[in-house]
């Protein structure tokens, strides 16, 4: 049996296709913040993030339109006061879309050399609904942030 450029490559896009399977069905897996349950795959993701405890308010920053023409493509931000030390820094932040067949929608890792406790993407919204931060700081405090979203099919309200 021969070697193949082919087969190499093959083979590891066939293993990064897999690991990225697995971290789009763990990132899914995600506790109602402030009284409000959101339906129990959304409750059960944010207890395992948070490991059951509430996240407090302030800190984190989730930016978001309020009204999203497209919601193929939705930019969203996410910024941490953090002093990002060693001692203090923004380990991590999970964001949640409620109304997602997939509410998992990213997590992003921070460390003290990371400079900023700043991310930004585009994300895919199905319909209107409730976007939820959660931050994870370095001494296991956690924060939250929460915004709605309305999502308009071709600039008519939705």
């Amino acid at each position: 049996m021969s070697i193949t450029r082919r087969k190499v490559v093959g083979s590891g896009l066939g293993g990064i296709g897999f690991g990225g399977l697995g971290a789009v069905v763990g990132s899914s897996t995600l506790f109602g913040l402030g009284g409000v349950s959101y339906g129990s795959e959304i409750d059960d993701a944010i207890a395992a993030f948070t490991g059951g405890k509430q996240p407090g308010s302030g800190r984190v920053s989730l930016g978001a339109p309020q009204i999203a023409e497209n919601g193929n493509t939705v930019p969203i931000k996410v910024s941490v006061e953090s002093a990002m030390s060693e001692a203090d820094h923004v380990s991590e932040v999970m964001v949640l879309a409620t109304g997602n067949p997939a509410p998992g929608v990213v997590t992003f890792k921070f460390t003290a050399m990371s400079g900023k406790g700043e991310a930004s993407t585009r994300i895919r919204l199905a319909k209107t609904q409730d976007l939820i931060a959660i931050a994870k700081m370095s001494d296991g405090s956690l924060f939250q942030d929460k915004q709605s979203v309305k999502v308009t099919i071709g600039g008519c309200g939705g």
